[in-house]
Formats: structure tokens, C-alpha cells, sequence
């Protein structure tokens, strides 16, 4: 049996358990440390994974020779400088979303991956999720034709952040679902948001995202909204495609629906009959979706990079960058009043 992968999560709090169990769980990894600045969860997590060596101190975790790569699941603010120290270790490094908050920092982070030969991976959780992919691959034959525009609603009460904004929190998820279905990053973002609990930091945003291709991509991220939506529609010049997250049994409906081709409609318009002949309604076509978890399939997915399986690996750091870039691009369009920004000067 091959040797497992030691690995080190930093970040024990919101997210940081899931990722411990999953890589504790893993026949590929165990995890050989847990780094944690609340010393209050610390006999929490020892009585979980007894085997597991529990710290305040990062350079525990750094000056361990035996860990082949750090999971970073800390507050964005803190992910460059913990990434940073250990790639220059030639650690492999799994860091959540986003990857910083600064797109020069993760340009430069990208750049220190490279140079030392390691895996930098971003927890893009939702291009593992198999409702998402599958979309993916509808997109990619062309089921739904070519793309007119998207639109994605996230919205929850709470949990109010007090580091990030909502896009930088919440959008996230879309940005990243939307440059992995069209394979580009957009080149110019507009959007407004609001500031009402915490001063500079946006509880909702309103973004439209402007692709080379033509495609239109619409953001409506918010914490300060009373009903959790996780709505995501596509529209195509042959079919469209609704994603509800919340339905996990039916995620996808695809709609063989489409404005007719102007031969294909009634020479003159006069009634409500004739209005709707101008428009093809089909069937609604419900796909069966695997029931797997993401996070299980993103932390696999990380282990398999770090055995050299894949030579381009999804979710790497210029595919995390690139959506800080857009993010960048949507904070300066928000705090401008709603002018247009290039995603990249």
C-alpha cells in the first residue's frame, strides 16, 4: 500500500471540520495536524481524532518535515501570508475560497507554485458538485445552443461576515460556476451593492458580468435577504436550464423551449394564439444527478493532483485568481457608483 498523503489543516472553525473528516476519512490521507488560534476548540477536535496532534502554532505544522501539504480553511485575510509560508516549504497547498482578497497577492502565490513544482488547489467547491458538472457538459454539446445569458441568485439570512463582503463570500460560488460553464473569466463587470450593517462591507450586491463572447452574466448576492434561494437559469438560443441547489433529489430542468426562427412564425401577430405560436414550448426534461458530496469529490480531487493525475488541474490557483481579478473588478464597480470596470487593466 502506497504511503499516505500527512496532511495539515489550519482553520478548525466554520468550514475547517468538514475538511478535516474527509481527509481523516480518506484511504489516500490522514491528517497529522490541526492548526487552531481558538484554544477553546481545541479538546473538541482531540476528542474527534485523538490521534490527531493539536496547535496554536503554525510553525508546528511548518517546521514538520513529514507533512506533504497544508488545507487553509482561515479567514480570506489571513489565506496569503499562511499559503505563502507553505509553498516556500514546497508544501502542496488546498486554500479555500477565495484565495485572497487582493489579486496581485494571489497572482504572486500562483507564481510560487510553479516555481517550486507544487500543487496550489482553491476550494471551488461547486465545480465538484455533479449537478454543476452536468450542466458543464450539456453546455459543451451544445444541448442548449449557443448562450444568451445567465442568470444566479444566492441569497440566505445571515451569516453576516465582517472581513468580506457578500460578493466576495457568496459570489464567489457563482463566479466560479459561471467562468467554469463558459470557459473564459468575464472582461468587464458592473455592480452596485448596499452597506447597511457593517460600515465598508457590502451585504448585497446587484453585478452583471460582460463576457467576450457576448454572454451576459447576472449576481443577486445577499445575507440580509428572509428566504435562501441558490437559483441559477440559462438561457439558450435552443433550450434553457434551471439549478436549484435546495433540491438535491431534481437540481436540473432542462426546458425545450426557444424563440422560433422569424421563417418559423406567424406572418402577423394579432392575437394572443398567435403570440404564443411565436414561441416553442417543449418538454421539461428532469435529468438524474448523482448524490455524491462536493467537498469529498474537491478533497479526492486534491490528493489525486498531488499523485500528478491530472496535468491541468480544475480549480487551480490562475483559475482562483482569475475569479479575485472579477471580484476586484465588482468591489471598484460597486464603491464607483456602478461604472463599468475591465476585470483586467
Amino acid at each position: 500500500m502506497s504511503k499516505k498523503t500527512r496532511i495539515a489543516v489550519v482553520g478548525a472553525g466554520h468550514w475547517g471540520p468538514n475538511l478535516i473528516r474527509n481527509f481523516h476519512s480518506s484511504d489516500r490521507s490522514e491528517v497529522a495536524c490541526v492548526v487552531e488560534t481558538a484554544t477553546g476548540r481545541h479538546e473538541n477536535i482531540s476528542a474527534r481524532f485523538p490521534d490527531v496532534t493539536v496547535t496554536a502554532d503554525l510553525r508546528v505544522a511548518l517546521d514538520d518535515d513529514s507533512i506533504d501539504a497544508f488545507v487553509v480553511a482561515t479567514p480570506t485575510v489571513t489565506h496569503y501570508e499562511i499559503v505563502e509560508a507553505a509553498l516556500q516549504r514546497g508544501k502542496h497547498v488546498l486554500v479555500e475560497k477565495p484565495i485572497t482578497s487582493d489579486p496581485a497577492q494571489a497572482d504572486r502565490l500562483c507564481a510560487l507554485a510553479e516555481e517550486k513544482g507544487v500543487t496550489l488547489l482553491v476550494g471551488h467547491v461547486f465545480l465538484f458538485n455533479d449537478g454543476i458538472r452536468a450542466v458543464k457538459s450539456m453546455i459543451d454539446q451544445g444541448d442548449l445552443g449557443g448562450i444568451y445569458y445567465v442568470s444566479m441568485v444566492r441569497t440566505n439570512l445571515g451569516p453576516i461576515r465582517m472581513d468580506v463582503g457578500a460578493h466576495w463570500d457568496l459570489a464567489t460560488h457563482d463566479v466560479s460556476i459561471a467562468n467554469y460553464w463558459l470557459g473564459a473569466e468575464p472582461v468587464a463587470v458592473t455592480a452596485s451593492g448596499g452597506q447597511w450593517i457593517n460600515e465598508g462591507i457590502h451585504d448585497a450586491i446587484f453585478a452583471t458580468l460582460r463576457y467576450e463572447s457576448g454572454v451576459l452574466v447576472n449576481l443577486h448576492a445577499s445575507w440580509l435577504n428572509p428566504r435562501k434561494a441558490r437559483d441559477i437559469t440559462v438561457v439558450g438560443d435552443k433550450k434553457m436550464l434551471t439549478f436549484d441547489d435546495l433540491n438535491v433529489a431534481e437540481p436540473i430542468r432542462l426546458y425545450d423551449k426557444s424563440v422560433l426562427e422569424d421563417e418559423q412564425k406567424p406572418p402577423f401577430i394579432d392575437s394572443i394564439g398567435t403570440f404564443r405560436a411565436s414561441v416553442r414550448n417543449g418538454n421539461i426534461v428532469i435529468p438524474q444527478i448523482g448524490l455524491g458530496e462536493p467537498l469529498r469529490n474537491e478533497c479526492e480531487y486534491f490528493l489525486q493532483c498531488i499523485a500528478g493525475q491530472h496535468a491541468e488541474p480544475l480549480s487551480d490557483g490562475r483559475f482562483g485568481a482569475s475569479l479575485v481579478h472579477t471580484l476586484a473588478a465588482i468591489e471598484r464597480s460597486a464603491r464607483a457608483g456602478g461604472k463599468e470596470e475591465k476585470v483586467r487593466s
